[in-house]
């Protein structure tokens, strides 16, 4: 199987093509938001309240990146376990996310989502942080800056190697016997 190149700018127009098992390497901007991140952004939306980042078409990586270590653009930098994620999902899906990434399976609410809003899963490698961070070329807290590593975070991906989880049309690498 060809693993295939992608822009996270071009990615909502991709994800119709995508399909689960296949390997892609993504580049472009990506946001990062954990639980905490995501709390504050629901309470923003509930607020009636700007969100710090375009939901449109944006991508948003569950990760909470280590310290940046001199001479780099950030640490560590894994996937964190999304099914923490799903009660938020559904709702930032149908605002516009087109993209998550992080591990593991989701619930079938966040996958009917998917499916409803034309997005795409992506699984990065757990337990390979250090690893993925070489391909991260830049890093730059946007909000919430009092959450430390759960801060919102701009990042730039290189050519970061991922693996479609959950297609549009309802392929699911969890599901799978």
């Amino acid at each position: 199987m060809k693993t295939q190149k992608l822009d996270a700018a071009a990615l909502k127009d991709a994800t119709p093509l995508l399909r689960a098992g296949e390997q892609i390497l993504l580049s472009g901007t990506v946001y990062t938001a954990r639980d905490a991140a995501h709390k504050r952004l629901f309470a923003a939306l509930d607020a009636g309240d700007p969100l710090p980042f375009e939901l449109a078409g944006a991508s948003i990586y569950y990760a909470g990146p280590t310290p940046t270590p001199p001479g780099m653009a950030i640490g560590s930098c894994g996937p964190t376990t999304s099914s923490r994620m799903d009660p938020y999902a559904p709702r930032l899906l149908d605002l516009g996310l087109c993209c998550m990434i992080g591990k593991g399976g989701r619930s079938q609410a966040v996958c009917k989502a998917i499916i409803r809003n034309r997005a795409v899963y992506l699984c990065a490698i757990g337990g390979a942080g250090a690893l993925a961070s070489d391909c991260i070329t830049a890093c730059e807290v946007i909000a919430y800056e009092d959450l430390g590593c759960e801060s919102v975070k701009r990042l730039t991906f290189c050519d970061f190697p991922l693996i479609v989880g959950i297609d549009c049309v309802g392929g699911n690498l969890f599901s799978r016997a």
